[in-house]
């Protein structure tokens, strides 16, 4: 069975207003009601469908050789997860709660035991899920009392969420689910009080209710959000003293406070918006503690404000800027402040005292890893809890005494069918870009893999929104690196792994860097006899996505293979329909190519879509989800079909849209494994690794 000819269907000449001529022949892949399919799969257009099902076939087909072999590659994945898993418990007054797994379950129960032992499973994802074929929940959060449990569970991948409070003592919900909402939200004091947000039929955060147990599903607004390029969020101050409003896009930012004790009071405004200036608050005290780039503080710094006046007017340092030191996130304890910083690409964890500023850094030796610092239920406590992993060493979750700086290793993530990190080696590499700029890369391989060119190679990448690719611990990775392959990481710009300058220097006008970043991490890994030119895998998702169509435009004898999995790769026409979910949020990323000429050419030249060239390209397989409303379905197929139809190569252009689900991709976490093996299974295919 092979999919209808993209080009059966021909529309006609569209013109932009700088008067650039451009034709789209897939255009007729959106349908006209995508802001119902979201919500409802099921009125998708009869014909798309029966496009992207075909599509989905062709590539079962095509695929069919591999199909052992994709068995073989989810056994081992498998294999490598303990099955009965189960969360280190975090203490909250007479309960501590975590998260586990049954033996064959897909999803996670939501836990808790009190002092003497008895446990109670507050809400089993997988009873839930039963008879459902999709179901993903997006958090929990336990009232102060202890009495109810509020949940936002996802049905089609689309992340319109419906948030239900459930009553612990009985078992049974209360009141009516609360539809369309974001699934963020948080308890007042008085346990009946909570908080959330709203979405609109552009899937935009739009408000921010509250609402009261009991009110049979009344609710109030406390802020309506007019301007269409702005997210929403909503948190609490590891104090719990307040609750935080939070309105940013990806470089500006303000934060409203609500008093936990008075959720019924009028939230109070910290500081307005301004362009290019981002905020987060935390408190201790009469003080706020605001991590901020205010003031040309680039890498960020931390300040203090009383909270009875914490406009900008009384804004003092407390962690001054330090250029090259980026401040990326805080925990604040009763007497201790905690910081996370990135240092030379590089994580590490600051502990301060209050009480006389006295500080100290906890140490880790190997040469790529990653950090992270674990918000718990105490705020009163000398107790830190993170989490430390490799490339080559398991996930090991500890606490940490910040007065004895004594180190308790409390869970150490296991691997059934057996790890031995000595068998691996890591290393951080730097590559040369095209401008001088070093740029960090990580690799991981098998101490007898030879490093002398023969290797093939995966090289991952991100690059965008500030998002740093962590050197951390990831399983699946093994059932390559066990093949043989040597896997990479490129911590390219657009993402802060140097810095927020480094961010800065990868998106608007400067995006192009991020491009020549991975093309300079690919050189320099064959230069060093990681791998041969032509033989590597590209691999990326979402935005990265976006990264993989560029680079094979740009250099595709560098690669063999590319995977793009929820690729967004019809930039040009994404951010010219207002319209669509993300398109006003992202302009500040981008820029609005609907206004500004400029910021149209820049776009135009990179836009994978747009740049399809009729030149030989690697083996590409692109991934995509029905229900994605980030980067919606019809982006991988039109991309595909250009692919298909202007390539001068026999190599393939595979599609495949999961038609129950979105931009994460399944929900179970072992149908997240069938997929990972696909995308393994292809790989392997490419380079004739079929044994």
């Amino acid at each position: 069975m092979t999919p209808p000819s993209p080009t059966a269907r021909r529309h006609p000449v569209t013109e932009t207003r700088f008067g650039d001529m451009r034709v789209d022949d897939y255009a007729w892949l959106k349908d006209k009601k995508w802001q119902e399919v979201m919500k409802d799969p099921s009125v998708l257009d009869p014909e798309i469908r029966a496009y992207l099902v075909a599509e989905n076939a062709h590539t079962d087909i095509l695929l069919e050789p591999v199909e052992g072999l994709r068995e073989c590659l989810f056994d081992e994945m498998k294999g490598r997860i303990k099955e009965d898993d189960s969360s280190v418990p975090s203490v909250d007054g007479s309960y501590s709660y975590y998260v586990c797994y049954a033996a064959g379950g897909q999803h996670p129960q939501y836990c808790r035991a009190n002092r003497q032992g008895l446990e109670q499973v507050m809400l089993n994802g997988d009873v839930e899920a039963k008879g459902k074929a999709f179901y993903r929940v997006a958090g929990c959060d336990h009232s102060p009392d202890h009495a109810r449990l509020a949940y936002a569970v996802d049905l089609n991948g689309s992340e319109y969420y419906t948030i239900y409070i459930r009553d612990l003592g009985t078992g049974n919900n209360l009141d009516v689910g609360i539809a369309h909402a974001q699934g963020d939200m948080a308890w007042a004091n008085d346990s009946h009080t909570f908080f959330y947000i709203k979405l609109d039929d552009n899937h935009r955060a739009r408000w921010i209710y509250r609402y009261v147990v009991g009110s049979g599903g009344e609710s109030t607004v406390v802020h309506e959000e007019t301007e269409p390029g702005f997210y929403m969020s909503i948190g609490k101050t590891e104090s719990r003293r307040f609750i935080l409003l939070s309105v940013h896009d990806h470089d500006t930012s303000e934060v409203r406070l609500v008093d936990s004790d008075q959720p019924g009071e009028p939230a109070r405004l910290v500081a307005s918006r301004r362009i290019g200036e981002s905020y987060s608050v935390s408190h201790r005290g009469d003080e706020l503690l605001i991590l901020t780039n205010a003031d040309g503080a680039e890498d960020f710094k931390l300040i203090t404000a009383p909270v009875s006046s914490p406009g900008r007017e009384n804004w003092r340092d407390f962690i001054p800027h330090r250029s090259g030191v980026f401040l990326s996130d805080i925990l604040v304890f009763e007497r201790h402040l905690v910081r996370l910083e990135r240092v030379d690409a590089l994580p590490r964890i600051v502990i301060r005292r209050f009480a006389d500023g006295e500080e100290h850094i906890i140490n880790f030796d190997e040469a790529a890893f990653d950090l992270g610092i674990l918000p718990g239920y105490e705020f009163d406590t000398d107790n830190l809890r993170f989490t430390y992993s490799s490339p080559t060493t398991p996930q090991r979750t500890f606490d940490y005494n910040m007065e004895t700086r004594k180190r308790t290793l409390r869970k150490e993530q296991e691997v059934p069918s057996g790890h031995d990190s000595a068998a691996y080696v890591t290393k951080r590499l730097m590559a040369n870009s095209h401008d001088g700029a070093s740029v960090p890369v990580t690799v991981l391989h098998r101490a007898d893999t030879p490093i002398d060119g023969s290797a093939p190679m995966l090289l991952y990448g991100y690059g965008s929104y500030g998002i740093s690719m962590p050197a951390s611990f990831v399983t699946n990775r093994l059932s390559l690196v066990d093949r043989g392959f040597v896997y990479a990481i490129a911590h390219i710009r657009g993402g802060t792994d140097r810095g927020w300058h480094w961010y800065q220097d990868g998106k608007l006008s400067k995006k192009t860097n991020t491009f020549l970043d991975y093309i300079a991490a690919a050189e320099t890994l064959v230069e060093a006899g990681y791998a041969r030119a032509g033989q590597i895998a590209c691999h990326g998702g979402s935005a990265g996505g976006m990264l993989v169509g560029a680079v094979i435009n740009m250099r595709p004898e560098l690669f063999k293979a590319a995977v793009s999995e929820v690729p967004f790769v019809d930039v040009l026409n994404t951010m010219s329909d207002e319209d669509l979910p993300l398109t006003p949020p992202e302009w500040p990323e981008w820029g609005n190519p609907i206004t500004d000429e400029e910021a149209y050419r820049t776009i135009r030249a990179y836009s994978p879509y747009d740049n399809v060239a009729a030149q030989a390209y690697p083996h590409v397989f692109a991934l995509g989800g029905l229900t994605d409303a980030r980067v919606t379905y019809w982006e991988p197929a039109k991309w595909i079909a250009r692919l298909r139809s202007t390539r001068t190569d026999e190599n393939l252009s595979l599609l495949r849209i999961n038609l129950e689900a979105g931009h994460a991709g399944a929900a179970g976490r072992f149908d997240r494994l069938e997929e990972v093996a696909l995308v393994y299974a292809f790989v392997l295919m490419v380079f004739g690794m079929t044994h």
